[in-house]
């Protein structure tokens, strides 16, 4: 089994292999000239996106700057996606955002890690595991998502959490490691933050 089929199916692969570099540079090209477009270029902003991401839908706006190890060749965005500055995609492998999803500054969504044996490190071995995130759910101010992880609709990840493992749907959950605090119910339509209350309805 070569690198390119072993990356494919998520083990632990040579990542200097040529085969696997392909068009690495030319996808970061492309995200630089996003990176350097002036504020009211709103046409070309969104021309840049449909050529950057593997989808994305209407009505997503992403602040510069963005980072990405494939610039963004690997992400797959739903309909109405807010990204605050400085959102980092370690996008070696697929990641998957649903629609209405709003995404703070400084969080980092990675696919990539290293194995702990320290010999496979020294040879240059790595894996790559996709990241799903479904419809409507808020990340908050430097979260860090790992390899291989899954979060539910609607639900909302506290700033500075580091996700390693799955989180379901309707739930708030924060930490590092970050953990489900509780499930999004009843007081959530009477306060929108701690004890302010909310005057408006759906």
């Amino acid at each position: 089994m070569n690198n390119k089929e072993r990356k494919a199916k998520g083990l632990v692969y040579h990542y200097d292999d040529p085969e696997i570099m392909g068009k690495q540079m030319e996808y970061l090209e492309i995200l630089h000239d996003y990176n350097a477009t002036r504020p009211l270029e709103y046409e070309r902003k969104r021309e840049l996106l449909k050529e950057m991401f593997a989808e994305i839908g209407d009505g997503c706006h992403i602040e510069t700057p963005v980072h990405a190890n494939w610039g963004c060749h690997n992400v797959h965005f739903g309909s109405g996606i807010y990204c605050n500055s400085n959102v980092t995609f370690v996008d070696d492998t697929d990641i998957y955002v649903g629609d209405d999803c709003l995404i703070a500054p400084n969080v980092v969504i990675s696919t990539s890690g290293h194995p702990i044996l320290p010999i496979l490190r020294e040879h240059n071995y790595v894996y790559n595991l996709p990241v799903r995130i479904g419809k409507n759910v808020w990340i908050g101010s430097g979260v860090q998502i790992m390899p291989g992880v899954t979060i539910g609709d609607n639900s909302v990840i506290g700033a500075g959490s580091v996700v390693t493992n799955d989180i379901p749907s309707n739930a708030v959950a924060f930490g590092v490691p970050c953990r489900v605090s509780r499930e999004i119910g009843e007081k959530d339509k009477k306060y929108y933050f701690k004890d302010k209350e909310l005057d408006v309805s759906e």
